[in-house]
């Protein structure tokens, strides 16, 4: 750890920190996280019903989600700086409170453009709320029990893809998407009650120990868990995305909501393996993370064909990516310290810009070569991690010990 590391790891650490994890203000951070991902994704799963509401086509309802990220990408490195000598508590209330907004505006809006301007709100708030919890979850507990705190916030998101999405999608089909969407903001209310209540405050940073955007950049292990960020998602919405079009040779594009739940149940499995283990291994569950991935990309480009061998898969694949968020946030988090927001808001827009970079490259692929070479170039991009990941020994993935 350099100097300026050291300086700023020295600022504003709590001096009881407690030796459990405090369940319920972790949990409030989880839930922040689950109406995140579940704003970002219900248009995906109320498409008709959105199109029709809205008189637009199914294609256009479906930019309300590329807007978002848009919004995450621009705001998330800019707002986390403007707001760092904000008090967290504060700031969190306020990135909560945008989504009760932009839910709001979503359910009762009549106009196509209109709904653009609050999804875009929508994921600005969420860049600022991404770049926040791992920080806040890590400064609520003494330093061998960050990598579970940090776990236990993340809960919430792969519990929305596994869980909140299909169930999303049927209250929309039961009672209509723009009461889905109140549904929303009435959740979001209860969260800002319940952060206020339970979740403790924190000072932010002081305007003489400030760490700038470029020293953080550069300090020793950021970037290397910042290109283990991009590629590992790239790799993942690369077949995440087209996974329709990539299951007709095994018959099991009519069935992707299973083949999706059996991803969910298994991510939520891998977060909770990590949980158990990440702050005494996240070095080498890192590694096991990328290494499965591969074995599941190398099985899906063998065995297309076989069905129950995709199930198999897509199940490897499922508890391996459910682990990596945990991890690559605990790894940004302990490399940058007290400077871990800033590290979070860049791991955020690469995160997204990883999604959006996965959707074009399968596009392209998908519209040239077919969706057959999909685990290929996920099995290529896997190995750029794993090599990253083996490299940063010294800093951003170090042993235990």
């Amino acid at each position: 750890m350099n100097d300026a590391q050291q300086a700023c790891a020295a600022l504003e650490r709590p001096v009881d920190q407690p030796e459990r994890l405090p369940l319920a203000a972790l949990l409030a951070l989880a839930t922040a996280g689950f109406i995140t991902v579940m704003t970002e994704a219900m248009p995906a799963g109320l498409l008709p019903q959105m199109s029709s509401g809205l008189n637009v086509s199914q294609a256009l309802i479906g930019q309300l989600i590329t807007v978002y990220a848009f919004g995450s990408i621009l705001a998330a490195i800019p707002l986390t700086i403007a707001t760092r000598g904000w008090r967290r508590k504060p700031l969190l209330l306020s990135a909560v409170g945008g989504f009760a907004i932009a839910n709001s505006i979503t359910a009762v809006s009549e106009l196509y453009w209109l709904s653009l301007i609050a999804r875009f709100i929508a994921g600005v708030f969420a860049g600022l709320l991404w770049a926040l919890l791992a920080g806040y979850a890590s400064r609520m507990v003494a330093p061998h029990l960050q990598g579970r705190a940090i776990t236990v916030a993340m809960l919430g998101a792969p519990l929305a893809l596994s869980l909140g999405i299909p169930a999303g999608t049927l209250l929309g089909t039961l009672v209509g998407w723009r009461l889905s969407f109140a549904i929303m903001t009435g959740l979001t209310i209860v969260l800002v009650i319940w952060v206020r209540w339970l979740v403790p405050d924190f000072a932010g940073e002081r305007a003489g120990h400030r760490i700038s955007l470029r020293q953080v950049f550069t300090w020793p292990g950021v970037r290397p868990v910042l290109l283990v960020t991009l590629t590992y998602v790239i790799a993942h919405n690369l077949l995440y995305t087209y996974i329709a079009p990539f299951l007709q040779p095994s018959g099991l594009d009519a069935k992707v909501d299973r083949v999706l739940l059996v991803f969910g149940l298994a991510s939520v499995l891998g977060l909770w393996i990590v949980g158990v283990l990440i702050d005494r291994w996240l070095r080498e569950l890192v590694l096991i993370s990328a290494a499965l991935f591969m074995l599941s990309a190398l099985t899906l480009g063998l065995w297309r064909n076989s069905p129950s061998l995709v199930y198999t898969a897509i199940a490897i694949w499922g508890l391996a990516f459910g682990a990596m968020p945990s991890l690559l946030q605990t790894a940004s988090a302990k490399t940058a310290s007290n400077a871990a927001d800033t590290a979070q808001s860049m791991l955020v827009t690469l995160w997204n810009v990883g999604i959006a970079g996965g959707g074009l490259i399968g596009g392209l692929l998908l519209h040239d070569f077919g969706a057959g070479t999909f685990p290929w170039i996920v099995a290529g991009l896997l190995v750029l991690t794993l090599c990253v990941t083996v490299n940063a020994r010294r800093h951003g993935f170090p042993p235990a010990g």
